[in-house]
């Protein structure tokens, strides 16, 4: 029990020493008790249909490896990181986060050597069981990212939008390991 806690319990072996005011002792500590109680009521839906992300994702390419790990940090949170690695450097580092918060859900971005490493937000505009899209039309490129569960152990990522002017799309299908 925390300090609050005993203090209450306290209060209440204090206050029944006088038998009048059990009864009123008695229903002020049960809802002082419940008021105190740490619970979720949050609903964190839209989160939660991307617990499929959690894992381990590698997409072997001709200059390297694509990885992405994807872990659960709390109910209202994914954390994960994209690298791509060629032979043995680094060439490519981010860190994301999706954040539920209400209704809204984030998809934050901080790729190391840009945007002086602040993150980019991208909001989630449109979303099914498999396909989730997310959109900064503002960002220089890319403007939306898009995943795609295409199975259990397999999904497709594709970041797309505006570069110098011209459409652009870039697709990774990655294996979970």
């Amino acid at each position: 029990m925390n300090v609050f806690r005993w203090q209450i319990f306290y209060s209440i072996v204090t206050i029944n020493k006088h038998p009048t005011m059990k009864t009123t002792s008695a229903i002020i500590s049960l809802v002082l008790l419940i008021s105190c109680q740490k619970k979720s009521d949050r609903n964190y839906e839209k989160l939660n249909k991307l617990n499929w992300l959690q894992g381990h994702w590698e997409q072997k390419l001709p200059e390297g490896l694509l990885v992405e790990n994807w872990k659960k940090e709390n109910d209202s949170t994914l954390s994960g990181e994209t690298y791509f690695i060629n032979t043995k450097d680094t060439m490519h580092y981010e860190s994301i986060k999706l954040t539920q918060n209400e209704e809204e859900l984030n998809y934050s971005a901080t790729v190391t050597g840009q945007n002086n490493d602040q993150p980019i937000d991208f909001k989630l505009t449109s979303d099914n069981d498999r396909t989730f899209d997310f959109e900064n039309p503002t960002h220089d490129y890319p403007q939306k990212i898009s995943y795609k569960k295409i199975s259990d152990t397999q999904l497709s990522a594709t970041i797309s939008g505006k570069q110098q002017g011209k459409n652009s799309q870039e697709s990774y299908t990655m294996t979970k390991k």
